[in-house]
Order: C-alpha cells, then structure tokens, then sequence
C-alpha cells in the first residue's frame, strides 16, 4: 500500500487533521443510508424467492459500473492524497478522510450482493402464486439461465481487469493515474446510464416491478444527490468523474421509480374496483336470501 501512496501534501494533511464534525456525520449518515437503502432489496428477493422482474443487464451493468467507480475513486490522486495522509493524522481524522471511499466501498458490496441473490434466486420458469400474470409472459422473452451465469463471468472478468489495470498504471505509470482514474469513471457513469435502459424495458414488458424493490428507489433517488454533493464537498471539481455519476443515475433512477409507482397505482386501483364489484354483487343478492329465508 505505501507504493501506492503519492507523496504526502503536508498542507493538505494539516486541513484533515481537523475534520469538520458535521460534514463527518453526514458522511457516517450516508454511509449507514446507502446500506439501509439496499436492504430492502435484499430483502423482497430472499421474501419472494425469485429474482424475477431484474433484467439481467441490469444486475450485470450495475455490477460492473460500480467496480469502474470503486477502482476510479482509488485511483485518483485526491484519494491518494488523504489516503498518505493517514501516516501523519490520528485515527480519527484518517477515517473521516476516508469516508468518500468508504460509501462507495459500501455501494459496490450491496450492490455485488444483490448479484448474487439474482443468480440464487433466479426463476428458471415463471411461478404461478408468486410472480404476477406469470401466465401471461412470453417464457421466450424471459431472461435464462446461461445469461445469469454471463453475468457473475463477466462481472469478475471485468473486476481482474479494473484490478490489474489500476495496479499498472499506479506503479507503472503513475503520471497516467489521473487518466486512467477517469477513464474508470467515465466508463461507470456511461454503464451507469446504460444500465437502467433495459431494467426500464423488463418494468414496462411485465408491467409491475416485480422483485424490483420500489422502498429501495425511494431511499436512492434523492439519496444519489445528496451523496453526489458529499462527494463534491471531499473531491471538489477535480472529482467531477465521482460524482457525477451519481447525479445522473439519480435522475434514471428516478424514472424507473415513476414507472414502478404507477404500475402499482394501477394495481391497487384494479384491486379496489374489484373488491367494489364484488361488494356490489354481494349487497344485490342479499335481499333475495332474506326474501327466501322468511318464506
């Protein structure tokens, strides 16, 4: 790690060791909030026990564009600044230093884990009772399995590589690191994009979001923004590849989140004027009951 660390900007390493408390518990509250926020994911998959309604591009993209992010927030040479830093501020000062790499860290696991509970539970055909109008899905248009095992290939292939890249440029050629930093962030921010347009087509092709947790985009939504300024506030416009990413899958993200609420809307209208009719019906052959039950 110490190769890994440019040399100490001593003035920089005096301005963090004396982090400001309440930028620090900002930061301790995003970080809990970004795990919070994906919880409810986690959750609605292992409740239902089927992944489906999560296209696989999705997971695949969203994977892979936050290993890009992760690698490109260790790269940048602010990061590596407050990261050399640590030798000569306390604990205490170091962790609030670090707490931009931590939330990303944070993201990219939960996300990573959401991966995997799409690959353990993934439907292998539509289940009736569970996945609603199963029936009525075109099973050939529905994701298989073999694309579900691309997925976890690509998405390691692509961690050796982001890995192996960033080792090379950091001890090879470190005057590229600003380079390479943000081709990495560029890239996650272009996955990121990209990332939500088929999720957007599976939604709209079932017409419910089925495994989809709508809890979790409306904690993320306005959670990117905040999270896009916290990072703003660490890296300033040097940093503009981190978080900018998260400003512009706020705004996708919002979408997506538009589309789910009205299909559940829908929904929950359809339920209510069913329940109506069958009130309805119900008030209509009472009087008839009565009727023959005095005879």
């Amino acid at each position: 790690m110490d190769a890994l660390m440019k040399p100490i900007d001593h003035a920089r390493c005096r301005e963090l060791a004396h982090p400001d408390i309440a930028n620090f518990a900002v930061s301790v509250f995003i970080v809990v909030g970004i795990l919070v926020s994906y919880l409810p994911q986690h959750y609605k998959i292992i409740e239902r026990r089927s992944s489906r309604g999560l296209s696989p591009l999705f997971v695949l993209l969203g994977t892979v564009s936050g290993t890009a992010s992760i690698a490109n927030i260790l790269t940048l040479p602010e990061s590596t600044t407050d990261m050399a830093c640590c030798k000569e501020i306390g604990r205490f000062p170091c962790a609030a230093a670090l707490l931009g790499i931590a939330q990303i860290g944070v993201q990219w696991t939960c996300f990573f884990f959401i991966m995997l509970l799409f690959l353990i539970f993934f439907p292998r055909a539509p289940i009736p009772g569970i996945d609603q109008d199963a029936e009525d899905v075109d099973s050939s248009k529905m994701p298989t399995w073999k694309e579900a095992v691309l997925v976890l290939a690509v998405s390691l292939a692509f961690f050796v590589f982001a890995f192996i890249g960033s080792v090379v440029f950091v001890y090879a050629m470190p005057s590229h690191v600003r380079a390479w930093a943000n081709f990495l962030g560029l890239l996650a921010t272009v996955l990121a994009a990209v990332q939500y347009i088929p999720q957007i087509i599976t939604t709209w092709r079932l017409k419910e979001p089925g495994s989809l947790s709508v809890v979790m985009m409306c904690i993320q939504t306005p959670g990117s923004f905040v999270f896009a300024a916290s990072l703003y506030a660490r890296l300033g416009k040097g940093g503009w590849s981190a978080w900018g990413l998260f400003i512009f899958t706020g705004c996708l993200q919002g979408c997506l989140l538009a589309m789910s609420l009205t299909f559940l809307w829908r929904d929950r209208q359809e339920r209510k004027r069913l329940e109506q009719e069958e009130s309805d019906d119900s008030s209509e052959r009472t009087p008839l009951l009565v009727t023959e039950d005095i005879s």
